[in-house]
């Protein structure tokens, strides 16, 4: 069978065997749900809880700490050097609460069919042996008769086979902002989704009139279930950051591996080793530092900042639902919007009435009944005539709760009513002055609406009509002229069919208004529409955001390209675009055309941020590098399958959310420098530490001919105090002022980049070369002569190594900004010092802590002289950036 909208209705009921008078038989029912499944959407397979968990442990960062943690296990067995294994404790603490966090937000991701199942209609009203029936939705087959009216929801994609004036929202479907009117005839050539005027689809709503239809698919065969297929077969797109992530923990595997070999075939090259006990002490250190190398605070210091980042974006209307997408959003290069109730408010608002004395334009947004309207006292009675029409011949409410104003009916019918009110005339006044007593509703093929009322002014029935203005037209003789009727000449006609025009090529959807003096006892019926007296043409449009245009300029100062990628009309999308300053339009697109569109973005290189509110934009929601959905007319599906939803409907939250974005992901550059460089530090100074032995004066004092610049214990040490909260503390440093005025970082761009590494590699030298100068001077011969003991000159390395740390995370803030700019403008970063400094002093003067770290007491002279080498890599780096700039 070919299309069902392009076949004539009895023929699509022939074809599948149903009879429109009298529906299915129940037996034929159920041999129907047995061939073809029940209506419902395709459940997804259930992943065991246990599955997800053990899942969260497969990243190769994660791997690496766990045999990081098995490793400092070992070494803790053979050495006993501790109560406990407390690196190992903490590596594994830090593995665990990753794995939590990223289940508990795995848990609440992957519910979009799950909405979309329930947004199908709970019951349904179908005709069965000639009897209408109310029947789970569920229960629902090909060829059932559905029965439609008004407030209901579709349970099924179905064929018109009658409607009388029916109307359905498809906005969450297709992404058109009004209902559409339904009609019968089949339609010759192929059209697009939201064109199908003879078709109704599952989940969207019965606005308005009635109708009856046989249904042609059910379940996932229906438009609804081929959007949840798409969305189950949507990868889960990993962030770029989650990639690299990746990247750098399986190059630090390597790299562990290879130093833990190097360090100990060095050691075995360099030095003489004899005896069981120290080649034990030399596999030990070299394990030692392969851990040592290892930044393990990584993971969870990603986690918390992105944590807070979270925090500061709900603070500007964007929910996050997944971390990651938090850095991402930062990245964004290109931002593909919905325009309906996105760049727009998805309510309709009245632009313009036009009447005998010229046009009158209105102000204001939305259904707020508020905005500028300038009328000239020649209109004045004209529009308050004409709009005293809109208001009466409808059936909206315009309702106000909790401060925000919506409409209750049909969204055109609620701009007439608000733009009443924008010129001044109050609804519980027109109620009591125009009675009403009658009503012709609207009709697809009339293409009018009319209401009758008593005048209680001015004892006479009045008939107020709207709708198409070609049709009303035909309809009148006269025109209302200040307050009079005047006769409307065939000149006059086209005048008014061409000012109709200029406004449809303004993007408005014009109707006409009119009215007429009844007899007393007139019948109130079709007829009444005739010998009317046009009063005026309406024009209104679903508006752009008010906000939105400064949002679009934001985003392009900050490298971004703003599209619109819309199922709405041509004509609309461009008029809209225009106002906003959207250069690129994609108009009357399908969901899969939508989908094809981001991958085709994400191929040329573009990080793209999907925004979206409707079934139709879940696909692509989820298959974009971040999805975004609007929080307060987003369906469920929209929400569910995005990343980040917007508290406000608001698209400069977006930006605002870009811009925290870029703020975050620069704090985790920050830590990232500070963590590499001080743990690469570490690793180059024990090396060197090795490699330059009888240099330095170390092999005065071995032990089985190794002694080493710093001890296991210290190595592990030095990680535990600087890595943890100083690292933490750069992930809250405040925005740097210039972050959105700077180009998105490309695709293929590291978290690290070429720049960044220059960078960490030569603060790492430094802080090696500064650590073994400070071995030098403390021992004696080597370079420069000293007099202290092997003991006491680890201790003065292990000191300078902890300082260094501690000078160069504000090295890290950045890779061009002086270290001084904005020096206290974090106050958590010196608490951080301060805390990891005070933990030093206990390591070096608290007794039980010198017996486990092997330290001795420091002079006051000693903590200058530590402070002044490591206060180096300061100097010397802010040397590098003043080069560099």
């Amino acid at each position: 069978m070919s299309e069902p909208y392009r076949q004539p209705a009895a023929e699509v009921a022939a074809a599948l065997g149903a009879d429109i008078e009298r529906g299915l038989n129940e037996d034929e029912a159920r041999q129907r749900l047995a061939r073809h499944g029940r209506n419902e959407l395709a459940a997804e397979r259930r992943v065991p809880g246990w599955k997800k968990f053990l899942a969260q442990f497969k990243d190769a960062l994660v791997i690496l700490l766990l045999l990081a943690t098995l490793i400092s296990v070992a070494l803790w067995l053979l050495e006993r050097d501790s109560a406990l294994p407390y690196e190992a404790i903490a590596i594994l603490a830090v593995v665990l609460l990753n794995a939590v966090l990223g289940y508990v937000q795995e848990a609440r991701a992957e519910r979009a069919v799950a909405a979309l199942r329930q947004m199908a209609a709970a019951r349904a009203s179908v005709v069965r042996e000639g009897k209408r029936r109310s029947i789970a939705s569920a229960e629902v087959a090909p060829g059932d008769i559905l029965l439609l009216e008004e407030g209901d929801t579709v349970a099924a994609d179905a064929r018109l086979v009658r409607s009388a004036s029916l109307q359905t929202a498809e906005a969450a479907l297709t992404g058109e902002s009004l209902p559409e009117s339904k009609q019968t005839a089949p339609i010759a050539e192929e059209t697009a989704l939201g064109e199908r005027s003879n078709m109704v689809f599952s989940g969207t709503a019965v606005t308005h009139g009635r109708g009856r239809a046989v249904v042609v698919a059910t379940g996932m065969q229906t438009q609804m279930g081929h959007i949840a297929g798409m969305l189950k077969e949507a990868p889960a797109e990993t962030t770029p950051l989650q990639k690299e992530l990746d990247r750098v923990g399986k190059v630090l595997g390597l790299v562990v591996i290879a130093i833990a070999v190097v360090m100990v075939l060095t050691i075995l090259a360099v030095a003489d080793v004899r005896g069981i006990a120290a080649l034990l002490n030399v596999l030990i250190l070299g394990v030692a530092l392969a851990v040592a190398a290892v930044p393990e605070g990584l993971p969870a210091v990603v986690t918390a900042v992105l944590a807070l980042g979270v925090q500061r974006m709900a603070k500007r209307n964007a929910i996050v639902r997944h971390l990651a997408a938090v850095e991402t959003l930062g990245s964004a290069s290109v931002i593909a919007s919905d325009k309906t109730g996105t760049l727009t408010k998805n309510e309709m608002t009245v632009r313009a009435v036009v009447t005998a004395s010229g046009r009158v334009d209105f102000g204001g947004t939305g259904y707020v009944p508020e905005g500028e309207v300038r009328v000239a006292e020649k209109s004045r009675i004209e529009i308050s005539r004409a709009l005293t029409v809109g208001d009466r011949a409808n059936n909206a409410v315009l309702q106000e709760r909790d401060g925000r104003w919506s409409v209750q009916g049909d969204p055109t019918e609620g701009a007439l009513i608000v733009a009443a009110r924008k010129a001044g005339l109050e609804s519980d006044e027109l109620g009591k002055r125009f009675q009403r007593i009658g009503e012709v509703p609207f009709d697809s093929e009339r293409k009018l609406m009319t209401t009758v009322h008593q005048d209680a002014e001015r004892d006479r029935v009045l008939a107020f009509t709207k709708g198409a203005p070609d049709v009303l037209l035909g309809r009148c003789t006269h025109e209302l002229v200040g307050s009079e009727a005047r006769p409307l000449e065939e000149q006059r006609r086209r005048q008014i069919l061409q000012t109709n025009e200029s406004l449809a090529s303004e993007a408005l959807r014009t109707l006409g208004v009119a009215f007429r003096t009844l007899p007393h006892d007139a019948q109130v019926d079709e007829d009444v529409e005739h010998e009317l007296v046009f009063a005026g043409l309406i024009g209104m449009i679903d508006p752009p955001r008010e906000e939105a245009k400064e949002a679009v300029a934001r985003a392009r100062a900050a490298g971004i390209r703003t599209l619109m990628i819309t199922g709405d009309h041509p004509v609309t999308a461009r008029v809209i675009a225009e106002e906003l300053g959207v250069a690129q339009v994609y108009a009357r697109v399908s969901p899969e055309d939508k989908l094809r569109i981001v991958k085709e973005l994400q191929r040329d290189g573009s990080i793209v941020a999907m925004t979206g509110d409707g079934v139709n934009d879940a696909p692509a929601l989820k298959t974009a590098d971040i999805g975004v959905a609007m929080g307060i007319t987003g369906t469920d599906v929209s929400k569910e399958a995005a990343d980040i939803v917007l508290a406000d409907d608001n698209f400069a939250s977006i930006v605002a959310a870009v811009e925290e974005g870029r703020a975050i992901f620069a704090n985790i550059r920050k830590f990232l420098r500070y963590l590499l460089s001080s743990n690469i530090g570490e690793v180059l100074t024990m090396f060197f530490g090795v490699v330059l032995a009888d240099a330095l004066g170390l092999t005065a004092a071995g032990s089985g001919g190794v002694v080493l610049p710093l001890l296991a214990a210290q190595i592990l040490w030095v990680n535990l105090v600087t890595d943890g909260a100083p690292a933490l503390a750069l992930g809250v440093d405040p925005a740097d002022p210039d972050v959105m005025r700077q180009p998105p970082r490309p695709r293929g761009e590291g978290v690290i980049n070429r720049r960044m590494w220059a960078g960490i590699a030569y603060v790492a030298v430094i802080m090696a070369a500064g650590t073994l100068l400070v071995i030098d001077a403390s021992l004696p011969g080597g370079f420069i002569e000293g007099s202290g003991s092997l003991a006491y000159a680890q201790t003065m390395a292990f000191n300078t190594l902890v300082l260094f740390s501690l000078f160069n995370v504000f090295n890290a803030r950045s890779d061009e900004r002086s270290a001084f700019a904005d020096l206290f403008s974090n106050g958590w970063l010196w608490l951080a010092v301060l805390a990891s400094l005070l933990l030093q002093l206990a390591v070096v003067y608290v007794p039980f802590l010198q017996k486990a770290f092997s330290t001795v007491p420091l002079s006051g002279a000693d903590w200058l002289f530590c402070a002044a080498v490591a206060s180096s890599v300061l100097w010397l780096r802010e040397l590098g950036k003043v080069l560099t700039r």
